[in-house]
């Protein structure tokens, strides 16, 4: 997707869903295994056994990061056509996104700062008031950890990130961003440079 085509999309997603950051509620996903792809389970709990390392072949150098939301995994990729395979959550339907980006911008324990429109939406639909910032901690909902992902110098509002609901990781039910185990998150946080690749496909 070239520059052109993924800020329009982000505009569009923007218009019609206030931004893809962090989702606001902690889901039960428990009974979700075994779903389609529509939106539920790709893979158990009980299946995932954690990141490893895998044969991986690209052209992208190593550091680069690229997500396969069909697959709900993140690959980080080493040298010697080898890359850390990650399980993720990704964005439900209506939420998924695609394109390329950078990574600008690492935080440890992030503060979460609900949208206008998302504090909306959730009053509107769930009748649950929103804090406009909620601190970091085991409760926050962008985990332990987040990078942020910006394109063209703009912040495309899509985050990787922890999650206090680790059986949410292999679902599709976020509003955009993508979902790590908070001990994965900040493995990859600590791997990862500021101005990495990250492809999203």
């Amino acid at each position: 997707m070239d520059r052109r085509a993924f800020l329009s999309s982000l505009a569009a997603l923007a218009a019609t869903s206030s931004a893809a950051l962090a989702e606001s509620r902690t889901f039960n996903f428990n009974n979700n295994a075994g779903r389609s792809r529509s939106g539920g389970s790709l893979f158990s709990r009980s299946r995932y056994q954690g990141k490893q390392i895998i044969s991986y072949k690209t052209r992208e150098k190593p550091g680069t990061i690229i997500i396969s939301t069909r697959k709900r995994r993140l690959y980080f990729v080493l040298a010697d056509n080898k890359a850390i395979e990650y399980g993720v959550g990704v964005g439900r339907r209506g939420f998924t996104w695609s394109g390329k980006a950078r990574i600008a911008r690492k935080a440890e324990w992030p503060a979460w700062h609900p949208p206008k429109e998302m504090i909306e939406r959730e009053k509107k639909k769930y009748g649950r008031t929103l804090p406009a910032r909620m601190e970091g901690g085991p409760n926050n909902p962008l985990g332990a950890r987040a990078l942020y992902l910006f394109e063209g110098g703009r912040d495309t509002l899509y985050r990787i990130h922890g999650t206090n609901a680790p059986a949410s990781i292999g679902t599709a039910q976020s509003s955009g961003c993508i979902r790590m185990l908070n001990k994965e998150v900040i493995d990859l946080h600590n791997r990862v440079k500021i101005g990495a690749k990250v492809i999203v496909s």
